[in-house]
């Protein structure tokens, strides 16, 4: 069966705070690699909402193999939720692997942000925890065991 080719381009996230959300994310090594502020009838298409700005940044790990596209909304204005609980159906969490799980967790700390429960073993494989980030996303981390 032929199969269309497919590459995950980013994760798009909105937040509160643009600016807060980019440090913390720069913090735990991730590089801002583009900014722009979007509108007008191609975004209000593309995305589904009339009157669509936003300041977007786009980030992306060290490599370039991943990407988080961050946005806070100018216009139509954010609407707060509750932050995602784990069991919950939709968007869950945002993975990234990490050399020194404390280190990155010190990292968070500087932010405000703190594990949900705390630091967990994975069999022999994985460190892990989740970490309540900028805007309630949930964020987690996890450090390869016996790594060669």
């Amino acid at each position: 069966m032929w199969r269309m080719p497919i590459k995950l381009e980013n994760v798009g996230i909105a937040v509160r705070d643009l600016e807060a959300t980019i440090a913390f994310f720069t913090d735990l090594g991730l590089t801002v690699v583009g900014r722009d502020t979007v509108s007008g009838e191609w975004a209000d298409t593309a995305v589904g909402l009339d009157g669509n700005h936003a300041r977007v940044a786009m980030l992306q790990t060290p490599g370039g193999d991943g990407r988080l596209e961050l946005f806070e909304y100018i216009h139509p204005e954010a609407i707060e939720t509750q932050p995602t609980l784990a069991n919950e159906i939709g968007m869950h969490r945002v993975a990234f692997s990490v050399d020194d799980i404390e280190e990155s967790l010190k990292v968070a700390a500087r932010h405000g942000c703190h594990p949900l429960r705390g630091l967990a073993t994975y069999g022999d494989v994985y460190k892990l925890t989740y970490v309540r980030g900028p805007s309630g996303i949930i964020v987690m981390l996890a450090q390869e065991l016996n790594k060669s």
